[in-house]
């Protein structure tokens, strides 16, 4: 090779490294693998909260069966006798309480705290209250909210507690109260509000039926008897149709008709000297008005035995034979009665 071509050849050489140095990082890159992407991470979900279901809503009430009512006047407690307070939650919620409280004259005498218990659909609770002081009472009952049942408050019962003791010329709610539980028991009685002689002879006759002390005062025992459903007249013979069933032993007659008892009142039968015939016989004869003897509105059932009215009719038996009622009544049994009808004198 001539001197003159020697920097030809080492241009060319210093070109093609040059070259190559271009071309080298495109191979290199043409050589190292491309990255497999990491798969994208699934995000975690916010969990949603759940909601709370809301308390359950439901009616709370309080009432009193024992309670004497009247109209639209204050129910009545007698002083010393219990008298039981229903409480009742509808729709029944398990496991939820009912707070009671019992105030005399505003003040607080009494707190309980009552679980509810199911009937049917209610929840139901009871409490005895007893008052042996004449006052008045209030009840209130009420629910704190509970997760399972919100907020209640039943209305308030209020309470009269009275000492009973009616006697002639009485007047008043108890007095309404007794006469009409007496004409609901079938005694003849009248209903004005006002203790009266015919109130009276009812009272005793009731007193007779029910086996108490024969007085014609109405005190808490007669109440008492009442409530718990003594007095009650219980017929002999239905197959009689319409009679009269005298009782000497209870000193009692009634008017029946079958099975049923129309009225109730007191008599006055044959003294131990004089007794009253027993038996069954009929009405032969009748005499309105009063004759020589005293005797007012006369039915005559056998000889000179009669129902009649008369002056004396005490709380034993004091007649000559006959069965005495008072002149107030006499007038009433004899226009129920009739001839033929049959009367019944037993013990």
């Amino acid at each position: 090779m001539s001197r003159g071509s020697r920097p030809a050849a080492v241009a060319l050489t210093v070109a093609a490294a040059v070259a190559a140095l271009a071309l080298a990082p495109g191979a290199a890159r043409a050589q190292t693998p491309t990255p497999t992407p990491s798969p994208a991470a699934t995000p975690t979900p916010t969990p949603t909260a759940t909601p709370t279901p809301a308390p359950a809503k439901a009616t709370l009430t309080i009432a009193s069966s024992d309670l004497l009512s009247v109209s639209k006047a204050r129910p009545i407690a007698l002083s010393g006798r219990s008298f039981h307070v229903q409480l009742a939650s509808k729709p029944y919620v398990a496991k939820q309480k009912i707070r009671v409280r019992v105030y005399r004259a505003g003040k607080k005498i009494l707190v309980r705290a009552l679980t509810l218990h199911r009937r049917g659909t209610s929840g139901v609770a009871a409490l005895t209250v007893t008052s042996a002081t004449p006052s008045a009472l209030t009840i209130t009952a009420s629910h704190r909210r509970t997760a399972a049942l919100a907020t209640l408050h039943a209305k308030a019962l209020r309470v009269d507690v009275d000492a009973v003791s009616l006697h002639d010329g009485s007047r008043g709610p108890l007095v309404r109260w007794l006469q009409g539980r007496l004409a609901a028991l079938h005694y003849a009685v009248p209903t004005s509000g006002v203790f009266d002689g015919g109130t009276a002879d009812a009272v005793l006759a009731f007193r007779k039926v029910a086996g108490m002390t024969r007085i014609a005062s109405a005190d808490a025992d007669v109440f008492t008897a009442i409530l718990d459903g003594r007095g009650i007249f219980k017929v002999r013979h239905p197959g009689d149709g319409k009679h009269i069933e005298a009782r000497l032993g209870a000193q009692v007659l009634a008017e029946v008709v079958g099975a049923d008892v129309v009225r109730i009142y007191h008599t006055s039968s044959g003294a131990p000297s004089t007794p009253t015939v027993r038996g069954r016989f009929s009405v032969y004869m009748k005499t309105p008005g009063v004759n020589q003897k005293g005797m007012v509105d006369s039915s005559y059932f056998i000889r000179g035995y009669a129902i009649h009215g008369y002056v004396s009719v005490p709380s034993y038996n004091a007649s000559h034979g006959c069965l005495r009622v008072p002149i107030r009544d006499a007038a009433a049994i004899y226009d129920w009665l009739s001839i033929g009808d049959v009367v019944w004198v037993e013990e």
